[in-house]
């Protein structure tokens, strides 16, 4: 029997982190501050926890690899592991400024595939503004020369954020979320990362976080962004919820949703979906299953599972392949 799964998030305390996740976001832990909700993760580095159901204290990787394929979908069929990684993030500093590497260098060099990502402006504080891309393209020479005297942020791309931006970042993009930004990330399940600067900034050790330079020389874009920051499109099909489409690339499909009452979707044999609540709280129906979602709750509707029921009033992120 499949069902939905609501899950539990393992939590990062990096040191840019704040509090709202937990003080919000129903995040419940004795870390000082949560940096990172990872909502649905198969990546070893945090592994999703199943708190609902029959399977509650399973893995969803280990639940995943006793239901086989079928409840991924179909379209998870191009991937040889779990494609999505979701986190909640809750940048109170600025993070490194750094950059992805895509699938041909992270598998030849890192044993894991790349990251490509999609972040949704969840809230920020008023002036807030996050790195994409550089201004204008520059030469090889010269990004490696503003690594080394220190003036990397005078070509980088300084964008003002506002609730309900979107930003795709393509692998070997340029980029850091600045501080006073709440964010929804999506991305290829990958944890590799290239930090290129860190303000100064010295880790748990007392040591200077370790910079990735010879590497984020090798895989990074040095163009400008060509993509613009709101959502592609306006998906007016579903009563009583506005939907608008946010990403759609080869790894995911990712869209936000406003529910004002009762509406329904539907989970076909192509992809399994994930809801994370943003806002308010809604419940998930389907056939004697329900599951009551309060805001910062994410749940796994498997691939195959039909057409169920959303009732309430929420926002949520609704994400598959």
């Amino acid at each position: 029997m499949i069902y939905p799964l609501l899950l539990e998030a393992p939590l990062k305390d990096y040191l840019w982190g704040g509090t709202r996740l937990k003080e919000e976001y129903g995040k419940n832990t004795d870390l000082d501050k949560v940096a990172e909700s990872w909502e649905l993760s198969c990546h070893e580095a945090g592994l999703s926890v199943i708190a609902s159901g029959p399977d509650k204290g399973k893995t969803l990787k280990e639940w995943l690899e006793e239901q086989g394929d079928a409840v991924l979908g179909k379209r998870a069929a191009a991937f040889d592991y779990f494609p999505l990684l979701i986190k909640l993030i809750d940048a109170k500093g600025d993070l490194s400024v750094q950059v992805h590497p895509d699938n041909e260098y992270a598998l030849r060099v890192e044993g894991e595939y790349g990251k490509t990502e999609m972040w949704y402006i969840v809230d920020c504080e008023p002036g807030a503004s996050l790195l994409y891309g550089f201004k204008e393209k520059i030469s090889q020479e010269e990004f490696q020369r503003r690594i080394e005297d220190n003036t990397l942020l005078e070509v980088c791309n300084k964008v003002p954020v506002h609730k309900g931006d979107v930003f795709f970042i393509d692998s070997g993009t340029l980029h850091a979320i600045g501080a006073g930004i709440l964010i929804c990330e999506i991305q290829q399940n990958s944890n590799t990362t290239y930090r290129i600067y860190d303000y100064g900034r010295v880790g748990a050790d007392g040591k200077p976080r370790e910079l990735h330079v010879e590497k984020a020389l090798a895989v990074t874009k040095l163009e400008p962004p060509t993509r613009g920051t709101k959502p592609l499109a306006d998906i007016d099909i579903f009563p009583h919820m506005e939907v608008k489409l946010l990403a759609d690339c080869e790894y995911f499909k990712v869209y936000h949703a406003n529910l004002h009452g009762e509406s329904f979707l539907h989970a076909g044999d192509d992809s399994f979906q994930s809801l994370t609540v943003l806002e308010g709280a809604l419940k998930l129906s389907c056939g004697k299953e329900t599951l009551t979602l309060a805001k910062g709750n994410t749940v796994f509707v498997p691939a195959g599972m039909g057409s169920y029921q959303v009732t309430g009033q929420a926002e949520f992120i609704l994400s598959k392949l």
